[in-house]
């Protein structure tokens, strides 16, 4: 008895390229048959790319998809191919479409559609109603899309119905340890219903959500069979043994089935849990992560936004800084040297180590550099504001004039060489409003605006490690206190708490949602505790116009966090005095 051939095409599509899209499903199919696989899984709403978001409002749009779904479906000689679509019939839903021998055999309409976080599936989709089993060269096959294999009851149902193999289709973004749960998740399953999963996900950056891929299959004892590559287009082959043909229920008599002619040729482990008291934020505790796959993350994702949108080549301001040292890193590994241009612009508040440090970097890299200083540009602006600011001190206004005009000069450069520009600020930043609006905050898209302060630090010591002959971000950017250099002497902690101390609360504030009360009951001072909750609070107004970023954390900025800006909600103020409130974290 020979055995049950297994394909699963891990693919990048494109929100809306519908052409290009079946293209690659077509040539995966294409590549399936060659390697005599029976069966072939591309992931949840390849077709259309994922998420299509109101895409679906247009019946156009949706008529294309269809069409391209049959035509897929034409290709699929010798082999059976499970894909998704949209399908419309009154209503609409996320769909796989099950083909064999040139035609559409079976469609699975999704069950639980995620509606939390960066989900919002229930706006666009109708909920399916139970599922066909498929009996594919003496296998019983059952179809699931994504969300339904993380609840126990629809596999359940399929492998009481004599379910062999349950082919799961996927479109899972990446955020820290969610591979070490879908795995947990999909062994659970396994090992529940004694049945061999095939886990088929999308992998590439589609605005700020970035697929891992993983693709893997899994046996009915729940031992991970296959796996594909995180952040790689791949096409994985593997044979399940014999046995399952051996070991077959009695197909229900409502089965589908298909014979290939031989060829020729629990709780959704997705929602993150809000607290449990003292748990650290699992991205800001030491090794206790993937530095490689989180950095592939933020390459992967970077590449794809600006391919995506029709970009080739990037700039980005250098200040010297460990930020934009890091994005600088990341642009020239996801576009290559001579996409990149690194643009200096340093002010009379800059040091000369800043400006060394941003041409020894950008000589490490081999990425272009310009330097342009603006204190002629800021002593020009100053000449002409200075009698309209007479009697009032010098503040933030001039601080923010500075990166006002750098973002000006970054935009010039965008405009007339067609460059999209990369903005450099962290989640710390952006959390507490430590940015300039229309000044650092401007730009194409934000790299690490997911990525907290000391993450940052562990991610640029990790990038050096990877070349053993140079350290291509320079040490003295590392070391040195972080400064946006607007102001002789300035540092960072002159505005804001230690950044070890800062990343802490903010996960905990935004990520979680813990209260001030709770958070002071941690153990956190409760002064600096109100005081980064008050500037979290009044900044949302900067967050919704800054550009997307890669999402790498369970709660990013953005979809992931919505909140209303005007918005006078404010929690009880704490007693001055609280009795039983611990020794404070420092």
């Amino acid at each position: 008895m020979p055995p049950f051939r297994v394909a699963i095409a891990q693919i990048n599509p494109t929100v809306g390229d519908l052409t290009g899209n079946t293209r690659k499903i077509v040539n995966a199919i294409h590549q399936a048959q060659e390697r005599k696989a029976n069966i072939i899984a591309i992931p949840e709403l390849a077709v259309t790319g994922y998420p299509p978001e109101d895409l679906v409002y247009k019946s156009h749009f949706i008529k294309e998809n269809l069409d391209c779904t049959q035509q897929i479906a034409r290709e699929t000689q010798g082999i059976t191919a499970i894909y998704g679509f949209i399908d419309a019939d009154q209503t609409i839903f996320n769909a796989a479409a099950v083909a064999s021998e040139g035609k559409i055999i079976g469609v699975y309409h999704k069950q639980r559609l995620p509606n939390y976080g960066v989900f919002d599936e229930a706006r666009y989709f109708t909920p399916g109603i139970g599922s066909d089993i498929y009996l594919v060269d003496g296998v019983n096959i059952g179809v699931s899309i994504c969300e339904d294999i993380w609840y126990p009851e629809p596999i359940a149902e399929q492998t009481s119905q004599g379910a062999q193999l349950i082919v799961n289709i996927n479109g899972s973004p990446y955020s820290v340890h969610k591979h070490e749960i879908r795995r947990n998740l999909l062994t659970t399953r396994a090992l529940e219903n004694t049945v061999s999963i095939c886990y088929a996900n999308l992998v590439g950056g589609q605005d700020e959500l970035v697929f891992d891929g993983r693709s893997m299959v899994i046996d009915n004892q729940g031992n991970i069979i296959v796996e594909a590559p995180s952040f790689k287009e791949d096409l994985i082959i593997v044979d399940l043994p014999p046995q399952i043909r051996r070991n077959s229920l009695r197909p229900p008599s409502s089965a589908k089935a298909i014979q290939h002619e031989p060829s020729q040729n629990i709780r959704d482990p997705h929602i993150p849990s809000r607290l449990l008291e003292n748990n650290i934020p699992s991205h800001l505790l030491e090794n206790d992560y993937d530095l490689e796959l989180l950095y592939m993350a933020l390459v992967t994702g970077t590449r794809d936004y600006v391919h995506k949108t029709g970009f080739s080549k990037i700039t980005l301001g250098l200040s010297g800084g460990i930020d934009s040292a890091l994005v600088a890193c990341i642009a020239k590994d996801a576009l290559g040297s001579d996409n990149v241009t690194a643009i200096a612009m340093p002010s009379m508040h800059s040091s000369p180590d800043s400006n060394e440090d941003a041409q020894l970097l950008s000589s490490n890299l081999n990425i272009n550099f310009l330097s342009i200083p603006i204190t002629n540009l800021y002593e020009s602006f100053m000449s002409i504001l200075t009698d309209k600011f007479e009697g009032r001190p010098i503040d933030t206004t001039e601080e923010n004039l500075q990166a006002r005009i750098r973002s000006n000069l970054l935009m010039a450069f965008s405009n007339k060489f067609n460059w999209m520009v990369l903005a450099t600020g962290n989640k710390s930043e952006l959390a507490t409003g430590y940015t300039t609006l229309y000044g650092d905050l401007s730009g194409g898209f934000a790299v690490i605006k997911d990525v907290p302060k000391t993450l940052v630090y562990k991610l640029s010591k990790w990038r050096n490690q990877q070349n053993t002959s140079i350290n291509e971000i320079p040490e003295r950017i590392i070391s040195k206190a972080p400064t946006a250099e607007l102001r002789p002497n300035q540092i960072d902690q002159d505005s804001l708490p230690p950044y070890h101390i800062l990343d802490l609360i903010l996960a905990y504030y935004v990520e979680q949602d813990v209260s001030i009360a709770l958070l002071v009951n941690m153990g956190f001072d409760k002064e600096t505790v109100e005081f980064v909750a008050r500037l979290v609070d009044r900044n949302e107004y900067k967050r919704r116009q800054g550009p997307l970023g890669v999402k790498i954390t369970d709660r990013a900025f953005g979809k992931d966090r919505r909140l209303p800006l005007v918005n006078n909600y404010t929690e009880p103020r704490l007693p001055n005095i609280l009795e039983d409130t611990p020794q404070s974290i420092s």
